[in-house]
């Protein structure tokens, strides 16, 4: 949802490269919903059920500011990614130890998604010469 908003607020004269970066981010993490819900229910999990107990278990904090900068939005998402791809390997290795290949898989791909999410924030956001 923070990569929508930066989407939705970005302003500036990178207006179009950061506004089509940041549309183009925010689909690759919201496709991800899906296949989480779908591999919890497989598995015998439940969902959640609301935005309220999304709320509740989220570690990425919000970032409700009227203002920041495309600077300082790249770099907050780099930061977010950079802390999902590191929690995904954590989770990774408890599918390692349960032989849960299938899930292990689908985090692979997802870690590599947020690999390329952090490289592009990261030159998107450099500073020239």
């Amino acid at each position: 949802m923070k990569t929508k908003n930066f989407h939705w607020h970005v302003s500036g004269p990178h207006f179009r490269d950061y506004h089509l970066l940041l549309d183009e981010q925010a689909d690759q993490l919201f496709a991800t919903a899906d296949p989480i819900a779908e591999r919890v229910r497989k598995l015998g999990g439940t969902t959640p059920r609301s935005i309220g107990q999304i709320s509740r278990s989220q570690r990425i904090d919000d970032n409700d500011a009227d203002y920041v900068t495309p600077l300082d939005m790249l770099a907050e998402l780099r930061e977010d990614s950079q802390q999902l791809t590191s929690r995904l390997r954590e989770v990774h290795n408890v599918c390692k130890e349960h032989r849960d290949v299938a899930t292990a898989s689908l985090i692979e791909v997802w870690i590599d998604e947020a690999e390329r999410r952090v490289w592009f924030l990261y030159e998107t956001g450099r500073k020239g010469k």
